[in-house]
């Protein structure tokens, strides 16, 4: 009996080849997309489990609250906090710190710039990270030890031994010796300490010990005892934080600073997908996990379209069958074994489409990993945990996809179905609920496209308030200004050059007293006279700073709007700024117009511009003319390399540089299109199976009207409009669930469209046309069928 079924069923998928291809592809986009999500997911999920200590390790964290109940969580703390909190809370066993920092390598002449990480000598005790070669116990004992990943050993040193090989990294402006003491393994990619190089903390002590318990760069992790209630100790760490740092919170207090610290314990498994605490300051990869449910949602959204396709072409070529199924009940054949045959045709069906769905994962997969950032293997998928997902998804889908197909078949009269008599003439409410479904996903997610191109559309053409077009800019850090002037002159000697400046500094939340003791967060940036104009960015009160004007290196300073605008100030020349920190009062000379000089993703904040000659320049930005940029480009890396020989020479165009900013809309952008195309292909495979059903249904009328004088083009529109129907009422599905979601996703931008009617609108087009087209092949075959074929039966 099994073994007629199977080649029933094989049969049926040969003689039905188009129907069988169309559900096989359907399925097949379906569970690739499941699978993929899985392979996501599991990764996300599966950061820092490598680490034998996992379950005991935490991160520090803090949370300020101030007097005006605004909370900030930071994910950093100071030197202090490790050995501080250690000695007084028997909970805590160890404490690792961690901070990131890059350095320029000199090796053979040539110079590197080379990402590391600073971390106490107990590291590889912690964290489980194997070596290579070297002795993870002394590995970082010695302040001028360095440790390599295998990938950096063989970067500087090739295939030979690193272990006892120098390396010459800049300390302060002088190159010094470090010598290799272990090469360790590369880090796992599902980890959040991502290890290239690895300094002694002892060393970056030396070159400035924090006393401060007040100050957040660095990050901490504790080693904590089993058992311990990490409430009880977070209780003690709040405790002998007051008490140590009474005499600093005191003195701050007298400054302005009266915020409220508290201290938590973070689990390390939580780290990498905390929106509150990410990773951060030398650490990578954290993720929100919206990521990981808006990609569920879309390939649940895609698997459930591709099994309602399955049903709907099931039932429609249930017609064709309908004779077979009538033999089967009169020789005997009892309902219960036909649903039992039609459940094993679509197991048979289903796990076809799961084969190509696996062939189709390991296409896709490089395309799948640029798109979500990872570095994603096949051999992810031979996971036990994953392949009982990927059982469950191929069961439940041979289910829900046979299920009512086979209730339905089963069904049948023998007697009508010997007489092709079987009555389709119900209106077939699961069939269009079930395209209604479809296509209210299908919506959703062209509104979800077009309103992220929109957005994307938005931020790409957004007024910066400056001119970032034919700029070079030159990265580095502690450039020396004597050397500067003299590349400066010699980039202005080039007649294809038109202007350039220097700067340092940006985001870093500087805080100074105005108005008598107010206190002010701003962002700090230190430039040249030729800074402003270069960029044309205009001046709305007062004037720029001057090489003329003495004071204008000392004590003189510009702010933006916004910083005025938040003073409170109608009158900001000639106002005082108090670095109480620095102990130094600067005047203001001028009044900036603002302009956006961070990711329009973040809200325009205060921003206070100095041309003090105690800061370095870090940045170099030269304005060039349309032209021969390759010769102009050519001339810049001569000129920087002649005056910086042992500074790694880097150039980006500002604008390309601004556009970066936005690869992650970007990437969203090629996801969400590329489901909303997938979608809306499956839906209309869909909806082709439920025009072929209505066509065989209605054939007799057809065939009538016909005979009547009905034109093709009557008939065909006829048939048409019942679908553009079940297309309307899915837009109005849909309109809400993606105005709620689209303008939640917005409110991630601080500078965003509007939601216009639009949008709605032209999904609803855009979605009709394609289901006319769709159902149109159908509509005329059958318009154009012969109607005394049809009506021959009658």
């Amino acid at each position: 009996m099994i073994r007629n079924y199977i080649k029933t069923a094989f049969r049926n998928l040969w003689r039905n080849k188009a129907f069988s291809v169309i559900n096989i592809v359907g399925l097949s986009v379906g569970l690739a997309c499941c699978m993929l999500i899985f392979l996501y997911t599991m990764d996300e999920q599966s950061y820092d489990r490598f680490n034998v200590n996992k379950d005991k390790i935490y991160h520090l964290t803090a949370t300020t609250i101030s007097a005006t109940g605004e909370i900030h969580h930071i994910s950093s703390t100071g030197q202090m906090h490790g050995p501080g909190f250690k000695s007084e809370i028997p909970e805590l066993e160890d404490f690792v710190r961690i901070e990131g920092s890059t350095f320029t390598i000199k090796k053979d002449g040539d110079v590197f710039n080379q990402d590391a990480l600073y971390a106490d000598e107990n590291f590889f005790s912690v964290f489980t990270f194997p070596l290579l070669e070297g002795n993870p116990k002394t590995a970082l004992k010695d302040i001028h030890s360095v440790v390599l990943s295998e990938e950096v050993a063989e970067k500087y040193f090739g295939k030979k031994d690193a272990v006892g090989q120098v390396l010459n990294l800049k300390i302060n402006d002088k190159f010094q010796p470090f010598t290799v003491s272990a090469v360790m393994k590369r880090s796992p990619q599902n980890s959040s300490i991502k290890v290239k190089m690895l300094l002694p903390m002892a060393f970056r002590v030396t070159l400035w010990k924090d006393t401060q318990w007040l100050n957040f760069f660095l990050n901490t992790f504790f080693v904590v005892k089993p058992g311990s209630d990490i409430k009880v100790v977070e209780g003690k760490m709040a405790k002998v934080f007051e008490t140590n740092a009474a005499e600093q919170i005191k003195d701050d207090a007298k400054n302005g600073f009266k915020d409220k610290i508290t201290f938590g314990l973070q689990p390390l498994l939580a780290m990498h997908t905390s929106t509150d605490f990410p990773a951060d300051n030398g650490l990578s990869d954290a993720s929100s996990p919206v990521y990981s449910y808006i990609l569920t949602g879309i390939a649940l959204f895609i698997l459930v379209i591709a099994c309602i396709n399955f049903v709907n072409l099931t039932v429609a070529r249930s017609i064709k069958r309908a004779k077979e199924i009538g033999i089967r009940k009169v020789v005997g054949g009892q309902r219960g074994q036909l649903i039992m045959q039609f459940l094993g045709e679509s197991s048979i069906l289903s796990f076809i489409a799961f084969v190509f769905a696996i062939v189709l994962v390991i296409i896709v997969l490089p395309f799948f990993n640029e798109l979500a950032n990872k570095s994603l293997a096949f051999s992810y998928l031979l996971s036990v945990k994953l392949v009982v997902g990927y059982v469950a998804i191929f069961l439940l889908t041979s289910l829900l996809a046979g299920f009512y197909p086979a209730l339905v078949l089963s069904g049948f009269n023998p007697v009508q179905s010997l007489y092709n008599r079987n009555s389709f003439t119900g209106k077939n409410y699961l069939s269009k609920s079930l395209v209604v479904l479809q296509f209210t996903l299908s919506t959703f997610l062209i509104i979800a496209t077009i309103t992220i191109y929109s957005q994307f559309n938005y931020l790409m053409h957004f007024n910066l308030g400056y001119n970032d077009k034919n700029v070079v800019s030159i990265f580095s850090w502690g450039l020396d200004k004597q050397k500067l002037a003299l590349f400066k002159n010699e980039m202005l000697n080039d007649p294809s050059v038109k202007s350039v400046t220097a700067d340092q500094g940006g985001r870093q939340g500087t805080v100074a007293n105005i108005n008598g003791g107010t206190k002010i967060t701003f962002d700090l940036k230190h430039i040249d006279e030729d800074y402003l104009p270069l960029f044309e960015v205009p001046m709305v009160q007062g004037r720029n700073f001057s090489k003329s004007m003495i004071a204008d290196s000392g004590t003189s300073i510009l702010v933006n709007e916004e910083f005025v605008k938040q003073a409170g100030w109608k009158k900001p020349i000639g106002q005082k700024v108090d670095f109480f920190w620095a102990k130094r009062k600067y005047t203001i000379i001028g009044v900036v117009k603002d302009y956006h000089f961070l990711s329009l993703t973040e809200k325009l904040s205060p921003m206070l511009y100095s041309m003090s000659p105690q800061f370095p320049y870090g940045n170099i930005f030269i304005k060039i003319k349309n032209g021969d940029k390759a010769a102009t480009l050519n001339h810049i890396e001569k000129a920087f390399k002649s005056l910086y020989p042992f500074i790694p020479y880097q150039y980006h165009f500002k604008d390309a540089e601004n556009t970066e900013q936005y690869d992650k809309e970007a990437k969203w952008k090629q996801i969400v299109t590329f489901s909303a195309i997938l979608t809306i292909f499956i839906s209309c495979i869909g909806l082709f199976g439920l025009a072929t059903l209505s066509a065989e249904r209605r054939r007799k009328e057809i065939g009538i009207r016909k005979v009547l004088g009905a034109s093709v083009e009557l008939i065909v529109r006829k048939l048409s409009a019942d679908f553009l129907k079940l297309v309307l009422i899915s837009a109005i599905i849909a309109a809400p669930a993606a105005w709620w979601a689209i303008n939640k996703w917005l409110q991630n931008y601080p500078y965003r469209i509007s939601t216009n009617v639009w949008i709605f609108l032209l999904a609803t087009v855009l979605v009709a046309v394609v289901a006319l087209v769709t159902v149109s092949f159908q509509s005329i075959k059958a318009a154009i069928a012969n109607p005394v074929k049809s009506l021959r039966s009658e």
